[in-house]
């Protein structure tokens, strides 16, 4: 079947017939109609999409798309994902995890992925919290959050996951919001067009163990003031007025005020295709309350891509050497019998 004869696909073809089983009002809802609103514009057949989850409330992902999916287990999703990239590239294929799952037990296989940079698409779920466990603090969780596994206060220095990312080199990262609904969509798309590994970070809100923690982020009265949309070429400008800016004295950014001699060139402008991650990266340092949270695309760059390299290397091998023999290999060199 060529392209132009693949099946017109909707939202609704993506929909499994599985039950939903994430609790009332819970942000992960918002993501899944997200994706499945997103999916037909990427123009993939469904038997062509694998959707791959670790452990965590949002790790039932793949049971509610109308897809190929893996439920894995804890922290080792990229794993899977990696190997089953390289087995079949022609797939497109997603990683669904949280704060938890990824950054946890599952950091060094989230680092990892990043580095190689094989053609993956990780969202990661961010409440600051464990869910599915009911309600433990988590790696991104705040200093000082009370929760059932730090009654007095978590003492953790909490992970910034867009900087980790960024400082693995990471070829698309990206932030969005559950309930800021077309702009998701928007990072989603961009994320699935992507070639190489693309992270994006979504806030979510866990409604019943720890509901309201982007409040400042989402609130109507609030989040002119507190998040700040990068558009790539545009200066960084937000404010209920949109008559603040970003600029920097060096290397350090500061909020100013437009006007009084200030003008928009003066401010800092967005380049998510720079080679260097530098001003990426002094994006995802800027954290609420001190300054305007960035969502939207950091990064957006190209470098060689992990599974088209191994699949070279296996060419030049087998053109040099010839098809391998597995059978020869087990039986060649020093052996010995045990009785």
């Amino acid at each position: 079947m060529t392209t132009k004869e693949l099946p017109v696909l909707t939202a609704n073809d993506f929909a499994s017939d599985q039950d939903i089983r994430w609790c009332p009002g819970c942000g992960d809802y918002s993501i899944l109609a997200q994706m499945k609103k997103m999916m037909p514009s990427l123009g993939i057949p469904r038997e062509n999409i694998v959707f791959i989850s670790g452990i965590g409330c949002s790790s039932r992902f793949p049971y509610y798309m109308n897809t190929y999916g893996i439920h894995g287990i804890h922290g080792r999703a990229p794993a899977i994902a990696t190997g089953l990239k390289i087995a079949r590239p022609d797939l497109q294929v997603w990683v669904i995890t949280g704060d938890g799952d990824a950054l946890s037990i599952g950091g060094n296989h989230f680092v990892h992925a990043i580095r190689r940079n094989p053609d993956l698409k990780i969202v990661m779920f961010n409440n600051r919290i464990y869910g599915l466990t009911k309600g433990q603090y988590s790696p991104t969780s705040p200093v000082g959050k009370v929760t059932k596994s730090s009654p007095m206060g978590a003492i953790d220095s909490p992970l910034n996951p867009l900087s980790v990312a960024i400082g693995c080199e990471a070829t698309f990262v990206a932030r969005a919001i559950d309930v800021n609904i077309k702009h998701l969509t928007e990072v989603l798309k961009r994320a699935g067009e992507h070639k190489g590994t693309a992270f994006v970070e979504v806030y979510q809100n866990c409604n019943v163990f720890n509901d309201g923690a982007f409040d400042y982020a989402t609130s109507r009265e609030t989040k002119t003031e507190t998040i700040i949309e990068l558009e790539h070429g545009k200066p960084l400008i937000f404010g209920k007025n949109r008559d603040k800016g970003i600029r920097l004295i060096g290397t350090h950014p500061e909020i100013v005020s437009l006007g009084n001699g200030i003008k928009e060139d003066d401010l800092l402008f967005h380049d998510e295709r720079a080679a260097e991650p530098t001003l990426a990266y002094l994006l995802s340092r800027m954290r609420y309350p001190d300054f305007p949270e960035p969502i939207g695309v950091l990064r957006a760059v190209e470098r060689p891509r992990y599974e088209v390299e191994v699949t070279r290397q296996i060419t030049e091998a087998r053109g040099k050497r010839g098809e391998g023999d597995l059978n020869k290999m087990f039986n060649s060199g020093e052996s010995w019998t045990v009785t």
